[in-house]
């Protein structure tokens, strides 16, 4: 690896965002262990950083605007390198915990699969406007749960939800954004790591630049289906990468690697 960015979820401070899975924990314990994470970061960065780029940053939430002046603050407070742009939630409800919840919102949005891709891309502009940030995070995670395999038609074939999506790949292409191509879709069971191939199509067409994640949430995910990747990355004529790294002024700047598929990483590690 040239580089490799370090994220944790940024804590939600309301109880009601909390995860079922979260049901023992506070709020406060969500920051205690961002707090952790960067203390640990910053020692692995230390340790490590002769022998790697490190780059300590977050992923982010989106809930209500109170959660995006929280996300500023917190950037500001932790002096983070990066942020990753996420959209988990629609309506103030989570996406992608669970298929059961991902209906509710389709139950909230009226029982229209189509007005929650809209709110979904929706909310992302707005994402993207107040925070910039450094990478655009599976941008077409709106795509989780939906009953494909039941044939229902995909929302996105729609002429006005696509404007949407195309709307939100012009504006952070418009800002320096790089949109990562995220391969826990596959762990999701999607065709295809996030954004699946008709927008990763639009996002090459229209000059956007591309990395490379793997959504890690723990060390036995690390280059999960990175084999995938790299197959996916030849088929839809991915030439460069690009990464950030830290310059040292201070300065994290965007740097390209090109013929990225022919690079010795993959071969070194056993995905060519």
């Amino acid at each position: 690896m040239l580089v490799l960015g370090l994220t944790e979820h940024v804590p939600r401070s309301r109880t009601q965002d909390l995860y079922p899975e979260e049901s023992d924990l506070t709020t406060n314990d969500l920051h205690t262990a961002f707090h952790a994470y960067v203390d640990e970061a910053r020692r692995l960065r230390s340790q490590y950083g002769s022998q790697i780029h490190i780059l300590i940053g977050a992923e982010t939430e989106y809930i209500t605007h109170d959660t995006l002046d929280e996300l500023k603050r917190l950037r500001k407070k932790y002096d983070l390198d990066f942020l990753v742009g996420s959209l988990h939630h629609v309506n103030g409800m989570p996406m992608d915990f669970s298929p059961e919840l991902y209906e509710q919102i389709v139950e909230h949005c009226s029982g229209s699969r189509s007005e929650m891709f809209r709110r979904y891309f929706d909310e992302q502009l707005v994402l993207l406007q107040e925070l910039q940030p450094e990478i655009v995070g599976h941008f077409d995670l709106i795509r989780i749960f939906h009953p494909y395999s039941a044939g229902v038609e995909d929302p996105l074939l729609q002429d006005d939800i696509r404007n949407l999506a195309l709307r939100n790949i012009d504006y952070a292409i418009s800002y320096g954004a790089i949109f990562e191509i995220n391969t826990r879709a596959w762990k999701k069971g999607l065709r295809d790591a996030y954004p699946q191939r008709d927008l990763l199509q639009e996002i090459l067409a229209r000059g956007g630049r591309i990395t490379l994640s793997d959504d890690s949430h723990g060390e036995h995910d690390v280059c999960m289906h990175y084999d995938r990747a790299l197959a996916y990355l030849r088929e839809m004529g991915v030439k460069q990468l690009h990464y950030l790294r830290k310059t040292a002024e201070g300065a994290v700047q965007v740097r390209v690697l090109d013929n990225a598929t022919e690079h010795e990483f993959w071969a070194a590690n056993g995905f060519s």
